[in-house]
């Protein structure tokens, strides 16, 4: 069954976000929040993970699901049924858009059966690339034609729309590299597509080689990936509807929609953010720390934890926004957000510097980055101004 993507309604979106922090290695270039599996870990995570829902339950039906990781197909299929249950009883709403991240070299098809007969609608399947030589640089542990295996098991469920992430900007890569991988991606015929520029975060082995001078970064060539794909793409049936995603018309993924446009969201696990009646916060990036805090008469063990108002959400909205291909509407945001006119026109002065420098066009009533706005995406993020103060 394919969800396809909806229209907004009355009743405010609310989505649910699950970090299964178990990984069996890492990666050169991840550093998200891992952990190694073992017995304990996981009945210590499955514990404070039905603790959590007990103590933040959500006030309304979730809409949309991610279960992200780590990896979450790391669980054997019992446990993945375990985790669906939990999910499934926390209430979700009639055609609810549920995610589940997989590496090639953890899924069977007992663990698929699981997670359909659960309600699972869509895999994300880490790919990252279809070069040998690639996936060895990247520290990956698994072979290109395990990629092809998992996902012709994936395919074998009707239930399932396909995601595929892509890394590009890695060591070695080249343009001949980046649009091998474009063009075998799209030949698989998936539903989505996730192009992810490699980031050098600090404690990753990526990293350290970057700080040893054994890389460098070259961002007039990251330049050139993303055109690649943002031409090659659309080309081949998998328009842009965001800086790094694309897909067959109507399966954007809708948990990602739902987050851009600022809407709420809770996340359960050690290490996943919440954004809910005002507060932001993000739990312990902590097993243990984390499972203790869910514990009866405990304070939860959160990193951050701050209050949001409607300004903040605009002001997020708006930049998270121009990352789309839809783009930004500041009418709309106002009567959402309860802003006046006049609170916004320093952003509306901004889109119109952007306009006369040919970084926006306005379509139907929506400010859009046009391709070299794009381009230069998180330098214009950096400079949209604040939100003015409201009337009095």
């Amino acid at each position: 069954m394919f969800v396809q993507e909806k229209q907004e309604t009355n009743v405010p979106a609310l989505g649910l976000y699950a970090h299964v922090p178990f990984c069996s290695t890492t990666c050169d270039f991840c550093a998200f929040y891992q952990e190694r599996p073992s017995k304990k870990a996981f009945e210590e995570f499955f514990l404070g993970l039905r603790r959590e829902f007990e103590r933040f339950p959500g006030d309304r039906s979730f809409s949309t699901v991610f279960i992200g990781g780590g990896t979450p197909g790391l669980l054997s299929s019992g446990q993945l049924e375990h985790l669906c249950r939990i999910i499934r009883d926390a209430g979700l709403s009639d055609g609810c858009e549920w995610t589940v991240e997989v590496a090639p070299s953890e899924i069977s098809r007992e663990k698929l059966d699981a997670l359909a007969e659960g309600g699972v609608t869509r895999i994300s399947l880490g790919v990252q690339t279809f070069s040998s030589d690639m996936m060895k640089s990247l520290g990956r542990d698994h072979k290109v034609e395990k990629v092809f295996s998992a996902y012709s098991m994936i395919r074998e469920k009707a239930a399932f729309l396909v995601n595929l992430d892509l890394l590009f900007g890695a060591p070695g890569q080249t343009l001949d590299m980046w649009e091998f991988d474009l063009t075998t991606a799209a030949e698989l015929e998936p539903d989505h597509l996730s192009t992810y520029c490699l980031t050098f975060e600090e404690d990753t082995a990526m990293y350290v080689r970057l700080s040893e001078g054994q890389v460098e970064l070259d961002i007039e060539r990251e330049a050139e990936f993303y055109e690649k794909a943002w031409t090659l793409l659309p080309q081949l049936g998998y328009p842009q509807y965001e800086v790094s995603n694309f897909s067959r018309p109507g399966r954007a993924c809708l948990h990602n929609l739902n987050t851009w446009r600022m809407h709420e969201w809770i996340g359960y696990g050690p290490g996943a953010s919440t954004q809910h009646k005002g507060v932001r916060r993000k739990n312990s990036a902590n097993l243990e720390k984390w499972s203790a805090g869910m514990s009866d008469g405990k304070t939860p063990a959160y990193e951050e934890c701050i209050e949001v108002v409607d300004r903040d959400l605009a002001g997020d909205a708006i930049l998270f926004g121009l990352r789309m291909n839809e783009g930004v509407n500041l009418n709309d945001l106002a009567v959402r957000f309860n802003l006046s006119n006049s609170s916004l026109e320093p952003v509306r002065s901004f889109f119109g510097k952007l306009g006369a420098e040919g970084f926006m066009e306005e379509v139907a009533g929506f400010s859009v980055l046009t391709q070299d706005g794009r381009m230069r995406c998180d330098a214009i993020a950096s400079e949209i101004p604040e939100i003015g103060d409201q009337e009095s």
